[in-house]
């Protein structure tokens, strides 16, 4: 089978009053919530998490200095714990969006494809 064979995507090019009305519609509305909700908590844990770090290589070095095993301390125990948390809130994001976001979304790109948010666009303009 070749390239050719296959019939192109179809080219949907939503209008500005499409996407006005789509933001105004419940399913994105539910869907920005939604993803508020994983992503302003996640943010501010980091960031927290980040300045406590910080802030005890500033001000505590005796306590980042404490030898834990061998020529490891807690400093280098805490730094290399900044990466861990990375790649588990990136774990967890991705898990949270196949589960939680991408249906959402599936049926915002659904509106958009059978026309929902044209009608809605044609009525908002009369």
């Amino acid at each position: 089978m070749t390239v050719a064979d296959h019939a192109a995507p179809k080219d949907i090019s939503p209008s500005q009053d499409e996407f006005l009305a789509a933001q105004a519609s419940p399913e994105f509305q539910r869907l920005r919530t939604t993803l508020r909700r994983f992503v302003f908590p996640m943010t501010a844990f980091f960031l927290v998490w980040y300045a406590v770090y910080v802030i005890l290589g500033a001000f505590a070095h005796d306590f980042m200095a404490t030898k834990v095993w061998g020529n490891i301390n807690v400093g280098l125990i805490l730094g290399l714990l900044q990466f861990v948390t990375t790649f588990g809130i990136t774990f967890l994001y991705v898990r949270f969006a196949n589960r939680d976001l991408d249906p959402q979304a599936e049926q915002v790109r659904e509106h958009f494809a059978d026309g929902t948010y044209a009608v809605a666009a044609g009525e908002a303009t009369r």
